[in-house]
């Protein structure tokens, strides 16, 4: 049969025109996900990128306005004293970088490669720094080491005649970043194939060969992000340099005096750009090493499980031992001097620094603002995080949109806290800005945080997104249910417990934040970690361990609840897990 259409009696034939495929119409939800990707991306861009760009507007104009090109930077070139700082601050970040990844890099692989006894114990407290601010490992290793320390004697025996400047800062360093280091060299250690170890052991290969074949190669991309990330956290720290640097003068001290002591915006934006190059850099070089980063694991890798050894497990316990009493040390000495009644002469214990910091200096006030903060950043920045990844993820269209949230949530890893703050000062202090009223405000620190921290809970929440297939929102979309039926009532459920670690990750570094917030605060908003910093000031050092460790343990509690909130969200939520199974 003819494949021709019939014709009407009596008409002439007409050329027959080819069916129109129909028209996918947009669903009215689809337009309320643009409005909303559109508001995230304003959002980055106000508390972001502006900032950012206030501070570059600084560096290239004088004090009328004018256009003065690299006239600054030039400025900052011929002060030999600011050069000097951008010399310590490179040679301390590599010195720090090269001792914390060796010594994390052998405490991971005691974790994953031995069968050594209390491997959760060792490991919680390798984290402990975690939950207290940076600058408690430099009011530890003040009471220890010293003009008054109870080790000095120790100090002078390793020719060091004492602990402050670069000798206190690398060490206090040291023990700040190292579970930060440690976390990474776990990952690149955690996933392994037996079957090279197998065939490894099967042609006699020695123990050493094979670290130095198989181990170390495997491990190379997690080696090169671990140094990176110490060499950029070295670099942007603020609060070690401050409390037991001395005279010993770094890129992060030269932007507070600038901007604070001396009122330098200009040369204090041009050190801001400084310590913004390494971080770039880190973060591209890094970048581009997860792409080459090829999968440990196949569909056919066989997990690897270490083996009982006596005599090496042995040397993994010894070695974790070590570490973790230079942890626990720096922990129960600034325990030990905020109890101490005065110190070093009355030793006996006392809660007079907690009631004098607490009452008498007023940091309670600090405290609850601290504790406000952290919570307003822990639902504000899940809540933003979470709906700004599934809207690039899970949504279809917008491309350019998308793309422009993707590279805004990247941005913050590169930025270091005190140049973002120092943004924050140029672009809300700014006389014609509307957002002007927020300046000084709870409600602007927390927003800096939430931005400060955006990246890890934003690839955090992409990766549980990852783990949904798309035939989820293909299956709604066809129906022509909204996308956000489908998310509050399947992707928000499965995602819950992403959704509490980012909340815990939020709460805690709002705890703990210093640099972003230095340049923010107001005698009305003042923050229990900006007090610290005060107290050390006025040369009030057990003050300012005592509510030091205060925040340690609000940090330790609140990772308690929500490590019991995840529990009890998994059972109300995940239970089909194990019932697939």
């Amino acid at each position: 049969m003819s494949a021709l259409p019939l014709q009407a009696a009596g008409r002439p034939n007409r050329p027959v025109r080819p069916l129109r495929p129909l028209r996918l119409r947009a669903h009215w939800s689809d337009t309320v996900a643009w409005a909303v990707t559109a508001l995230v991306v304003l959002l980055l861009v106000a508390f972001l990128a502006l900032p950012l760009a206030a501070i570059l507007r600084q560096a290239l104009v004088g004090p009328d306005g004018e256009f003065v090109g690299l006239r600054h930077f030039v400025a900052y070139a011929e002060a030999p004293a600011l050069l000097q700082s951008l010399w310590n601050s490179l040679w301390v970040s590599s010195v720090v970088t090269a001792v914390v990844v060796p010594t994390a890099f052998g405490f991971a692989y005691a974790l994953t490669r031995s069968c050594m006894p209390a491997k959760g114990l060792f490991r919680g407290i390798a984290l402990i720094p975690l939950m207290a601010p940076s600058l408690l490992s430099a009011i530890s290793l003040i009471y220890w080491f010293g003009n008054q320390g109870i080790a000095r004697e120790m100090l002078q025996l390793v020719g060091f005649d004492q602990i402050y400047g670069a000798p206190g800062i690398v060490l206090a360093e040291c023990l700040a970043i190292f579970p930060h280091t440690l976390m990474i060299l776990i990952s690149a250690l955690a996933l392994a194939d037996a079957r090279l170890y197998e065939a490894a052991d099967a042609m006699g290969t020695t123990r050493s060969r094979k670290f130095f074949t198989i181990t170390l190669p495997g491990a190379k991309y997690g080696l090169i992000s671990a140094a990176l990330v110490s060499f950029t956290l070295v670099m942007t720290d603020f609060g070690v340099p401050k409390v037991i640097g001395g005279n010993f003068n770094v890129l992060a001290t030269d932007i507070f005096k600038l901007v604070i002591g001396q009122q330098d915006f200009a040369q204090g934006s041009v050190v801001a750009i400084l310590l913004l190059a390494p971080a770039v850099l880190t973060f591209t070089v890094d970048h581009f090493v997860q792409r080459k980063q090829t999968a440990m694991l196949t569909a056919r890798a066989v997990p690897y499980q270490p083996r009982p050894a006596r005599g090496f497990d042995n040397l993994m316990t010894l070695y974790c031992g070590v570490v973790a009493a230079c942890m626990l040390a720096m922990l129960g000495m600034a325990i030990f001097a905020s109890l101490a009644t005065f110190w070093p002469y009355n030793l006996a214990p006392s809660l007079k620094h907690y009631v004098y910091g607490l009452v008498d200096n007023e940091v309670s006030t600090g405290f609850f603002n601290s504790l406000e903060m952290a919570a307003g950043t822990a639902l504000l920045g899940t809540a933003v995080v979470f709906v700004g990844a599934y809207l690039q993820e899970k949504t279809r269209g917008m491309a350019l949109l998308r793309g422009t949230l993707r590279m805004l949530a990247m941005l913050p890893m590169a930025v270091p806290g005190l140049v973002l703050g120092l943004g924050y000062i140029f672009f809300f202090n700014a006389p014609g800005n509307p957002l002007n009223g927020l300046y000084h405000t709870l409600a602007l620190m927390t927003l800096c945080t939430v931005v400060h921290f955006y990246t890890t809970g934003h690839l955090t929440a992409v990766t549980a997104l990852k783990a949904l297939d798309n035939e989820f929102e293909a299956v709604s979309a066809s129906l022509k249910v909204p996308f956000f039926k489908t998310f509050w009532r399947v992707t928000l459920p499965i995602c819950t417990p992403a959704l509490v670690d980012i909340a815990r990750y939020f709460f805690v570094n709002a705890m703990t934040t210093i640099s972003a917030v230095v340049f923010l605060y107001s005698p009305e908003t003042r923050l229990a970690s900006i007090a610290i910093l005060n107290m050390d000031e006025a040369g009030e050092l057990s003050p300012a361990a005592a509510m030091a460790v205060l925040i340690a343990a609000a940090s330790a509690v609140a990772t308690v609840l929500f490590t019991l909130l995840g529990q009890w969200i998994d059972r109300r939520t995940q239970a089909w897990r194990s019932s697939a199974r």
